[in-house]
């Protein structure tokens, strides 16, 4: 949980095991204030450093939680990645829209544009109280790649040059744009959800080698699969869905081959992307201390290579 390690070509320097704050702000369900709190502080004390945040979590409670957090810890030994891509405005919000049980009046709106991500940030910083951002990803920009490409990433590229952030990339939950963002440009990482996990190899067919011929930063997120690899449940979620029943028997049968070696899954599915030389660190959400506290013991788990030989089979 401690080791640190550069970001791509950077001279950032993150901790292996990054907590992301989406929890954190409402997903799924609420997260009271206090509760909040003692999970990041429960995994600043597990040794993380490096804390992943957007506007899009909550309609701003992440980050605002999250700076809350930071004024009272060392700030310089705190790695703080958020993202643009989304603004928020005024506007009726139900319980739950887009997944969060987050900061009410507020709605989402896409924006790709210089001037979108030059307010995206500016309305960041003053959510979180902080001074700067270390890493700023373009957020899911699916159906934007276009403009993102054309008008996002040339504003983020100028920041960096002034020395306003210290790296740019890219977060999504596809690997296809996530290639087309370090074939076309300069980033120095992306952030892949979903795509690099015992249920989902996808993102080791183009776009790690690409990273690592490159000297681009690897950050892989949904590492349990939005939940299905933590605890393969009938009801538990899979890609912000609930999982299939075919997901489900491969989930268990995962579980199964763990279980024969006394590996938890989620202690495998929480390791399984850092065996790639090119993955650099992965993004653990947490909704509590306990939740922190078993992935802390998990990522320190002696995890047998008999094990990682069953699962690659397949």
């Amino acid at each position: 949980m401690t080791e640190r390690v550069p970001l791509g070509g950077t001279a950032v320097t993150v901790s292996r095991i990054a907590l992301g704050t989406a929890p954190l702000a409402g997903l799924y369900a609420p997260v009271a204030q206090d509760r909040a709190l003692a999970t990041l502080e429960a995994a600043w004390k597990s040794g993380v450093r490096y804390f992943d945040t957007a506007p899009h979590y909550g309609a701003g409670l992440a980050e605002r939680r999250l700076g809350s957090f930071l004024a009272d810890v060392p700030r310089a030994e705190a790695v703080v990645s958020t993202k643009v891509g989304r603004l928020l405005v005024p506007g009726a919000a139900e319980p739950g829209d887009e997944g969060f049980h987050g900061a009410p009046g507020l709605v989402r709106v896409r924006d790709y544009t210089r001037e979108g991500v030059r307010r995206s940030l500016e309305e960041s910083l003053e959510r979180s109280g902080l001074d700067a951002f270390d890493v700023v990803l373009i957020h899911d920009p699916d159906d934007h790649g276009e403009q993102a490409l054309a008008e996002a990433y040339p504003a983020l590229a100028r920041l960096r040059a002034e020395g306003v952030i210290r790296a740019v990339g890219v977060g999504m939950n596809q690997t296809a744009m996530l290639s087309r963002f370090v074939r076309e440009t300069d980033v120095d990482c992306v952030l892949v959800a979903g795509r690099y996990s015992l249920l989902d190899r996808s993102a080791e067919r183009e776009l790690l080698p690409l990273c690592a011929a490159r000297g681009v930063g690897v950050l892989v997120g949904g590492v349990f699969n939005s939940g299905v690899l933590a605890n393969p449940h009938s009801g538990a979620m899979y890609d912000y869905a609930p999982a299939s029943a075919s997901v489900l028997r491969a989930a268990r049968e995962l579980d199964r081959r763990c279980a024969a070696y006394g590996v938890p899954l989620a202690a495998a599915a929480l390791r399984f992307p850092l065996r790639h030389p090119a993955v650099t660190g992965v993004v653990v959400g947490a909704a509590s201390p306990a939740e922190v506290l078993r992935n802390a013991a998990h990522a320190e788990l002696d995890i047998p290579e008999r094990l990682w030989a069953d699962l690659d089979a397949g």
